[in-house]
């Protein structure tokens, strides 16, 4: 990978060693791929008792519908993750030492994903077991946020082509994001996975911070 180093933008010599972001982006779209394939993993045919009818099969496949919508909720964060990764380094041409070592502790809490899935599958009885997921989702999104906060400083001017709109926009969406998985985490003590669906008014919330001017008219658009 090749390096070059970046003008310092204040007095002085200092400088800032900066990368291309062609292996960060597919080694982050490696791990995202791997960790969403193995949440099937977490659904397993050994579950299924002995079936001697259509209807001893109905009622098993039914008992595996809790750890089904485990995969298909994880599922479906990871890809609007992996996302809003995509819009956001559409706008990041390079990256410092900074954003790397931020991305890969968010990969870290990716790779737990279907790990945690599988705790929120076996263990959702007990309080520990039914938040270890909406956790990891919340730690993910608190890295997200603090590299896209790093990324668009000012100072660093590692983002380009985005407006200013876009990039306050971003962070609103960022920061919007990361209540929201607050909020899940606090309901999931409660309700569980069920806790999940509270993401479903993340457009309501966001028609609200438009209406407030929170979210401003940007002629481009940052996926926060």
């Amino acid at each position: 990978m090749s390096s070059s180093p970046e003008p310092s933008s204040g007095p002085g010599p200092q400088r800032r060693t900066v990368l291309s972001t062609r292996r960060l982006e597919s080694y982050t779209d490696g791990v995202f791929a791997i960790a969403a394939t193995l949440l099937v993993l977490n659904v397993s045919v050994d579950g299924i008792g002995a079936v001697t009818s259509n209807a001893d099969f109905v009622h098993q496949l039914t008992a595996l519908a809790p750890s089904i919508l485990n995969v298909v909720i994880s599922f479906l964060l990871l890809s609007l993750l992996w996302l809003i990764h995509v819009r956001q380094f559409e706008f990041i041409p390079r990256v410092d030492t900074t954003i790397v070592w931020l991305n890969s502790l968010r990969l870290l809490g990716v790779v737990l994903v279907p790990f945690t899935t599988s705790l929120n599958d076996e263990f959702n009885r007990f309080l520990l077991g039914r938040t270890l997921l909406p956790l990891n989702f919340f730690v993910i999104l608190l890295f997200s946020t603090w590299q896209w906060f790093h990324a668009s400083s000012p100072r660093r001017r590692l983002v380009q082509g985005a407006s200013a709109a876009a990039v306050h926009n971003a962070r609103v969406g960022n920061v919007s994001a990361l209540a929201q998985s607050f909020g899940v985490v606090l309901l999931a003590t409660v309700i569980g996975s069920a806790a999940f669906f509270l993401f479903a008014l993340d457009p309501l919330i966001s028609l609200v911070l438009r209406r407030t001017g929170v979210i401003r008219p940007a002629p481009d658009g940052v996926a926060g």
